[in-house]
């Protein structure tokens, strides 16, 4: 039996996150596993190989093993949080069912690592777009994560699925944010504000950009932000600025606050996304560039530090390479090698 089949077999009927993400996943047909498991795969190469050796390596299981587990976890992105709760729950397990052949362990490792992800989880990963009216989606994250690509990635997603969309560069702090944001809008053919000089205030920039979305009846409206973290007062007044701006065309706006997170920084990453948290209401996480080398428990870290639910991951380079975050199909993919 498959990891998930398991987990749904243990959970069935028991726990409302299981049958929220059935639910999900049986409304959504448009994410191919294929895609997932493709852009995962240097992902799951580290847990299959971890999950594998582990079993080879000892005949029995004793001390020294569950120390290696410990001690790989903590190398896997998890977080030390994640990983203590992880580890007791698979002592626990181990010693219930009096297990001694570390094959067996294998499924208690790969059980409790997702288990641990769907218990007191929120996975809604719905973007919270309303009909007839200007959406408003502002995107924050740190220089250097991947963020004005993932903007791009959006605006196409959003265009293809028939959204009139527009795109403000609200980073006027970074040099060369603007220009990139632009050479991406000429290729998706998308409107595009600017700052109209050097220096401008971004929330003036926002407001123009709302102000034309809502006058030509744009559906949603994508907002570039600074990702500067060196001084958080002056970001944490820069956002609130920004905020009160959009307030005042719509008090339900912005739709969506959306952080974006480097796979690969691993805890480096989530300690910035916990800067931005405290400035800024975050309600999602973009998590880029989970094809590259990202050992994938940094979905449980997120979890962690932030209480916040995944709701794009980033399989590739290209526009079409982002997809709502699929819990099941994330299982699926990570898992998919390990011998159990």
């Amino acid at each position: 039996m498959g990891i998930w089949n398991r987990v749904k077999s243990i959970f069935s009927g028991k726990n409302k996150v299981v049958k929220e993400i059935q639910k999900k996943n049986e409304s959504n047909s448009l994410i191919t596993q294929e895609k997932f498991d493709a852009g995962l795969r240097k992902s799951s190469g580290s847990l299959d190989t971890f999950v594998n050796n582990i079993a080879k390596k000892y005949h029995k299981v004793n001390d020294e093993m569950i120390e290696e587990i410990e001690e790989t976890l903590l190398q896997y992105d998890l977080g030390p949080k994640a990983c203590s709760k992880i580890m007791d729950s698979i002592i626990e397990e181990i010693k219930f069912q009096r297990v001694e052949d570390p094959n067996l362990v294998k499924q208690i490792i790969v059980d409790k690592l997702f288990v641990y992800y769907i218990q007191n989880t929120d996975i809604n990963v719905d973007i919270n777009i309303k009909p007839n009216t200007t959406n408003v989606v502002l995107v924050t994250g740190a220089n250097g994560v991947g963020k004005t690509t993932s903007i791009a990635k959006l605006a196409a997603k959003y265009k293809n699925e028939g959204y009139k969309i527009s795109l403000v560069a609200g980073d006027t702090f970074r040099a060369g944010a603007i220009e990139q944001l632009k050479v991406w809008a000429n290729k998706l053919e998308l409107p595009i504000f600017t700052p109209s000089k050097p220096g401008q205030d971004p929330a003036s920039v926002i407001y123009n950009g709302v102000s034309h979305a809502k006058e030509n009846g744009i559906d949603i409206v994508i907002c570039d932000t600074s990702g500067r973290l060196q001084n958080k007062v002056n970001l944490m007044n820069e956002l609130k600025k920004i905020d009160t701006v959009i307030k005042k065309f719509d008090p339900s706006q912005p739709c969506e606050s959306l952080l974006v997170i480097d796979a690969t920084t691993g805890q480096s990453g989530i300690n910035q996304a916990k800067a931005f948290n405290e400035v800024t209401k975050i309600t999602g996480i973009v998590l880029t560039k989970m094809d590259s080398t990202s050992k994938g428990g940094i979905i449980l870290a997120i979890k962690d530090a932030l209480n916040l639910p995944v709701k794009f991951i980033g399989l590739g380079e290209s526009l079409e390479d982002i997809e709502e975050f699929n819990l099941e199909q994330f299982i699926k993919g990570l898992t998919e090698n390990i011998n159990l």
